[in-house]
């Protein structure tokens, strides 16, 4: 395939499609959520584990998935994550307990992180040549990930209301043959280089997250400053702390921490973490709030949150890439971030007895307009600075820095939510208590993101006019 692909365009779709099932595939489960709680065990608290097993594998494997990718090449890379994604997907559709579904979430999210980073570095291979392709393919790229998260809650919906559960796993068989099958005809060989994998660092990291939100998780049943929860924190510490020592002293790390000098990549990481540990406990609980306390069906529940989906397509496609050109990164991850935690507390007001209309459809679209401003803009920002070879690096932490921060954040939000209620299935008035705390929580988050952000991000050095080298404006505007 010649270096300017006149299937390119074609390319694109196969890529952002990738992004939006591997995206869907944290968020179609979230209807479901109640049927599988009943039909395979699982409590309350418990749930999460459907969630965050694919989070938490997704998210500590990534920077695996770039440094694979660039070993062996992004498009064998690609393709065995879809391999792995379809095993998963088989896995968890047959699940007939709790662990063994937690097991096949697991699986999914392995096949992502390996997805992710690879369909990165063949965009950047596809569209490279020039920054004004880039950035259009980059918004096109970029607003498939949100998307595909609020999508998967309404497709959800439908599966677990006209099927069963298992469907919203099965779904997954068809789209990845699919997907394999187009592979050869329109991504680009890509040739790998020697080197070696850095498995200590790997197993270290996603283990350290993995404790981290366990004890999280736990510490509202057996208390926060418990042994037993000071010790498991402790032990997520050490093993992030061992995951650095390594990368400092490994010849081929995972993640060589010189990247961190590149200018920028740490604040916007940080608003990526922060976006993130919002976005998904309001996610997460306001479909809880739809079900369990008004009493939606799985296919209403779904349809209740289509809304979120229209206005953050709109908004990611015809809105913020030309407000990105014309005001560069800072502002709207501010604006979004400050524009998503006026949704949240909207949200926070929610009444057992509410009524969609009022309770739930004003706030939820302000808050996906806020994400909407903020995903790309930290997304590129995080990108941007970076050399061209550092390129698939900078997405594995980026998007790394997001999935962490969401599993973390439902994790905390789903202890307060606990604490103030939640666990009370049937009690309309505890469980409405509960979510309200963990949309108050979420909504700190988000505001502290926007100050943060604020403080610490570089103010743009130049505007540029919209849809002029979209790339060269957001790396002058870190």
């Amino acid at each position: 395939m010649d270096a300017i692909s006149p299937r390119r365009w074609r390319a694109l779709i196969v890529l952002a499609a990738a992004q939006f099932m591997v995206i869907m595939d944290t968020s179609i489960i979230g209807v479901a959520l109640p049927d599988i709680q009943r039909d395979l065990g699982f409590t309350q608290s418990g749930l999460q584990w459907v969630f965050n097993a694919y989070v938490i594998a997704f998210g500590g494997l990534l920077l695996l998935g770039g440094r694979l990718s660039d070993l062996l090449g992004a498009r064998k890379v690609f393709v065995a994550g879809w391999v792995i994604l379809i095993a998963g997907s088989a896995v968890a559709a047959a699940a007939g307990d709790a662990w063994v579904e937690i097991a096949g979430r697991g699986v999914q999210g392995v096949g992502g992180a390996l997805i992710a980073p690879a369909s990165m570095t063949l965009l950047m291979m596809l569209f490279g040549h020039d920054r004004r392709e880039l950035g259009k393919a980059m918004a096109l790229y970029g607003a498939a990930a949100p998307a595909g998260g609020t999508a998967g809650v309404f497709l959800g919906g439908v599966i677990a209301e006209y099927l069963s559960w298992p469907w919203v796993f099965i779904i997954y068989i068809p789209i990845g043959v699919a997907t394999l099958l187009a592979v050869p005809a329109l991504l680009p060989a890509v040739g790998g280089r020697r080197g070696t994998v850095d498995v200590l660092g790997a197993v270290a990291v996603t283990a350290g997250i993995a404790l981290a939100v366990f004890a999280i998780v736990r510490a509202p049943g057996q208390g926060w400053s418990s042994a037993a929860t000071l010790l498991e924190l402790a032990g997520a510490v050490a093993l992030l702390a061992l995951f650095l020592l390594v990368q400092r002293t490994v010849r081929a790390p995972l993640m060589p921490l010189g990247v961190w000098r590149t200018p920028g990549l740490a604040t916007a990481n940080l608003a990526m973490a922060l976006l993130g540990a919002a976005w998904i406990p309001m996610w997460y609980f306001l479909n809880l709030y739809l079900q369990q306390v008004l009493g939606y069906g799985a296919f209403a529940g779904g349809a209740a949150l289509l809304p979120m989906t229209v206005t953050i397509m709109i908004f990611m496609i015809g809105v913020t890439a030309r407000l990105l050109g014309r005001f560069g990164a800072k502002p709207l991850i501010v604006v979004g971030l400050l524009v998503l935690a006026a949704g949240v507390a909207g949200l926070s007001l929610v009444r057992a007895e509410g009524v969609f209309a009022a309770d739930v459809l004003p706030a939820s679209l302000v808050a996906a307009a806020g994400m909407s401003l903020a995903y790309i803009p930290a997304m590129m920002s995080a990108m941007s600075g970076v050399r061209p070879e550092e390129s698939g690096l900078a997405s594995g932490i980026v998007n790394t820095t997001y999935q962490v921060g969401s599993a973390l954040g439902l994790a905390v939000m789903t202890a307060v939510a606990t604490s103030r209620g939640a666990a009370e299935l049937g009690d309309a008035a505890r469980l409405t208590g509960g979510f309200q705390a963990a949309f108050v929580g979420a909504g700190i988050i988000a505001a502290g993101g926007a100050v943060l952000s604020l403080l610490l991000m570089r103010a743009p050095k130049a505007a540029t006019t919209a849809g002029a080298e979209p790339a060269g404006a957001i790396s002058r505007n870190r």
